[in-house]
């Protein structure tokens, strides 16, 4: 299934074999899913609107300078999956789910990405600080912050999708955390925002 017209100009710019390999990961997915997960059964028959295009939307605030990037609780691949492919920065996917982390393996291994995938909960992860971080649908704005603090370089930043409560995540981090942020809406969802982040810091 592809893209609604009206979303379609997000893969404008993407490049035939990227295209193709994201034609490749959708195909996986929806075989996966019967089995296991990966997204849910009424979004299954929508992967292009309501996952890849709100995932590959970030790959717009992606500045040049960054060369590492981790994504939070990947799932089924969103965001950080979907970046990987028409970036080709490397990005690490951490995934607590060991039957999602094998299905992250395959479309991995079949699309030949630079990804290092870790089947761990984010908490226990040690890895070194990264230029960016993303997450979707994963955590309160606070949580992600507290995941963050040590796992971003100093002068690295965050990419967070959100929806409709996003005002009072950022109320209720801000009681805790010092931060610098820009809220962009979604090109996807009327309810979606993008909350980019930096120089954050605990304050409690």
């Amino acid at each position: 299934m592809q893209p609604k017209n009206e979303d379609a100009d997000l893969l404008k710019n993407v490049s035939r074999e990227t295209k193709e390999k994201l034609e490749l990961y959708v195909s996986l997915l929806q075989q996966w899913n019967t089995k296991i997960n990966l997204v849910s059964k009424q979004t299954v028959d929508q992967v292009w609107d309501r996952h890849i295009l709100d995932s590959l939307q970030l790959a717009s605030f992606i500045e040049p300078s960054v060369g590492s990037i981790a994504d939070f609780g990947t799932g089924g691949g969103f965001p950080g999956l979907v970046l990987a492919i028409v970036t080709g920065i490397p990005i690490t996917l951490i995934e607590s789910d060991i039957r999602k982390t094998v299905f992250l393996r395959e479309v991995a291994r079949q699309t030949q990405l630079n990804v290092n995938i870790l089947c761990k909960r984010i908490e226990q992860v040690d890895i070194p600080p990264v230029d960016l971080i993303t997450a979707r649908a994963l955590a309160s704005l606070e949580i992600l912050l507290s995941f963050s603090e040590y796992r971003v370089k100093r002068n690295g930043y965050c990419l967070f999708l959100k929806g409709r409560q996003v005002d009072d995540e950022i109320a209720e981090a801000q009681q805790n955390w010092e931060f610098d942020y820009l809220k962009i809406p979604s090109k996807t969802s009327s309810d979606g925002v993008i909350v980019k982040i930096n120089q954050f810091r605990h304050i409690v």
